[in-house]
């Protein structure tokens, strides 16, 4: 457009061209709003993944005073500690470019609040990309964060081929159709970038920063549990599936070599035919049980070499009993397992109607009680396998019946596991509760133990959290709940439960709500 000669005319259009330019580079208050979102996100998350370090640094030092583990610890210990400092100092780094970079965007301190330009498109490139004075800030900070995963590597051999290729802290470069962008990390990531988006940014590197320290010291960790055994004795096995068959069913027989090592090389035969072994040390042999009722009896031989050199033969017999149908029925009324700390109700009818039935239940600590005519309670203290075994006087039936534990329930609050709520109602919630739902048993319940409350964004200048026991928002949680409001973004995690029966679970479940 040719710009008039008439002077005040000239400046009206010029004022115009300005204008434009600058709604060109306004950054709308909604995309501003979900960085800060997300930023908020990222922030209590990282409290969460800092608790559970904190817990596993105790674990540590509990394990430096155990005489079991206190040599393997004396290794490992001092090596996840090293990683804790070094994470701290580069998460103190990273936090102190997030303060300069408030300074560069204008940040002004009133009554306690921080102040300053969020949509400042030129402070992140002027204090990430200028050269000046040597490595911009953005070159500084790519090559603080090599250094830190490479000297991380450098803390054991074995951490650096198992962990550090799978850590969360990644510095490729990201997609861009930008052709400066695509071969200079720093910019970009901070070229032309919101101050806000630039804070956001940074927190994301905090928290993958302390991932990695969360993924190294639990590698440390986990490398003083796993204790190196040598095997200077040997246990040799065989049992079979059922000691009771009917004519016609399946027998099976399971033999091998208890603590078993490549170098023992066991022979098995049972009745006098070689069984093939598996890669395990085990061999399993079927066959048919024959028509003729009655003790019946398979002689297994194994044979092996002691780490001595010697070789061992061990012969032992598996005895079964052959019978013939009774007419035993037995029946778990709800499902085809048993659930532990449950009341499992079982019936067992014999076909004669007049037989008196014995029942006995054995493994997973098993209990068993009569409720009524052919009706009968398993309670079992353990997961894994519950033999009942019944007897009418003529005939015995074993049935194998597996104890799994209860699913995990789910964390609420106000009916909801998460997502927008209003502050008011909220804020009048009573605490948490654990619902399990669609489950087969009725009236199954968990108790909330203890869970952690974080509270960011408005009504919070900076984040701020309370451990609670029990269901009930209480102690320090109450005063934070009083403070939540509208723009208010709360994350209850770390929940644990006790379960129906004795003992207790963390659940593996994370609650955000943000409040409307």
């Amino acid at each position: 457009m040719s710009l008039p000669k008439e002077p005040r005319q000239k400046m009206i259009n010029i004022m115009y061209l300005v204008l434009t330019a600058l709604l060109a580079l306004n950054v709308s208050s909604e995309i501003l709003n979900a960085f800060k979102t997300i930023d908020q996100s990222l922030t209590n998350a990282n409290v969460i993944i800092q608790k559970k370090n904190q817990d596993i640094y105790k674990s540590l030092e509990s394990k430096l005073n155990d005489p079991k583990t206190a040599e393997k610890a004396a290794i490992w210990a001092p090596k996840a500690n090293k990683v804790k400092t070094m994470a701290d100092e580069m998460y103190a780094y990273v936090e102190s470019l997030k303060l300069a970079l408030k300074e560069e965007a204008g940040l002004e301190i009133k009554d306690g609040k921080e102040t300053f330009k969020e949509d400042d498109l030129d402070a992140t490139t002027r204090l990430f990309l200028n050269k000046k004075s040597g490595l911009s800030k953005g070159e500084e900070l790519f090559n603080k964060l090599k250094q830190f995963k490479q000297d991380l590597a450098a803390i054991d051999p074995a951490i650096e081929k198992e962990v550090i290729p799978t850590v969360s802290l990644d510095l490729s470069i990201p997609t861009s159709n930008n052709l400066a962008a695509k071969n200079d990390w720093a910019y970009a990531y901070f070229n032309m970038t919101p101050t806000i988006a630039a804070i956001t940014i940074l927190t994301k590197f905090q928290n993958d920063i302390r991932n990695t320290e969360a993924q190294v010291v639990e590698y440390c960790h986990k490398e003083i549990g796993e204790v190196e055994l040598v095997y200077d004795q040997f246990n040799a096995f065989a049992a079979s599936n059922s000691q009771y068959l009917m004519s016609g069913e399946e027998l099976v027989i399971t033999a091998g070599v208890g603590a078993f090592s490549s170098a023992a090389k066991p022979t098995i035969s049972i009745d006098g035919v070689v069984v093939p072994v598996a890669a395990d040390g085990s061999a399993v042999y079927k066959s048919v049980a024959g028509a003729t009722p009655g003790i019946q009896r398979k002689r297994v031989r194994i044979s092996f070499l002691k780490p001595n050199g010697e070789t061992a033969v061990v012969e032992k017999d598996v005895q079964f009993t052959v019978g013939t149908p009774s007419g035993l029925v037995v029946s778990t009324d709800k499902t085809r397992v048993f659930y532990k700390g449950l009341e499992n109700p079982l019936s067992i009818t014999g076909g004669g109607g007049g037989e008196k039935i014995n029942v006995t239940v054995e493994g997973a600590g098993a209990n068993i009680r009569k409720a009524g005519s052919g009706q009968y309670v398993v309670t079992c203290s353990q997961t894994g396998t519950a033999v009942v075994t019944v007897n009418d006087g003529k005939q015995t039936q074993k049935l194998a019946i597996p104890v799994k534990r209860i699913p995990d329930p789910i964390a609420i609050v106000g009916g909801s596991a998460g997502g927008n709520m209003a502050a008011a109602k909220f804020r009048a919630q009573g605490g948490v509760i654990a619902d399990l739902r669609d489950f087969v048993f009725e009236g199954v319940k968990f108790n909330i133990l203890s869970y952690i409350v974080i509270a960011t964004g408005k009504g919070f200048d900076e984040p701020d959290f309370a451990e609670v026991n029990g269901p009930a928002f209480s102690g320090g949680a109450t005063s934070l709940i009083r403070k939540c409001q509208p723009g208010t973004t709360v994350t209850i995690g770390e929940i644990k439960v006790s379960e129906p029966g004795g003992g207790s679970r963390k659940l593996d479940q994370t609650i955000t709500f943000i409040l409307q």
